[in-house]
């Protein structure tokens, strides 16, 4: 024998019929302190600030990402003048690029 029962209601009645506490006005309590906070420091920081304690790395990696993209850019320029792909290296005392052999 097989049956399905179907119930229809809100979480919030599934949770008091089977003795589940609420946790919704804790929660709101959380999040309104939690807001109240980051607005408080918000006023008190600069953008700057904010991005460098947020994420400790961001600065150097957006260095790094720049420098990414200038490498990806002058292959892409040096094979539309004719050169190819492979011809450039790194040179790790200037950290500049420069053509194998020159």
């Amino acid at each position: 024998m097989k049956f399905t029962v179907n119930v229809d209601c809100t979480p919030e009645e599934a949770r008091s019929f089977l003795g589940l506490p609420d946790f919704g006005p804790m929660q709101e309590a959380v999040l309104g302190q939690m807001q109240e906070q980051i607005q408080k420091n918000m006023t008190a920081m600069d953008p700057e600030g904010m991005m460098k304690l947020w994420m400790p790395n961001a600065m150097g990696g957006m260095q790094a990402f720049s420098d990414l993209q200038k490498t990806i850019w002058d292959q892409m320029t040096g094979i539309a003048a004719g050169a190819s792909p492979t011809s450039f290296t790194t040179d790790s005392t200037t950290g500049g690029k420069k053509r194998k052999g020159s």
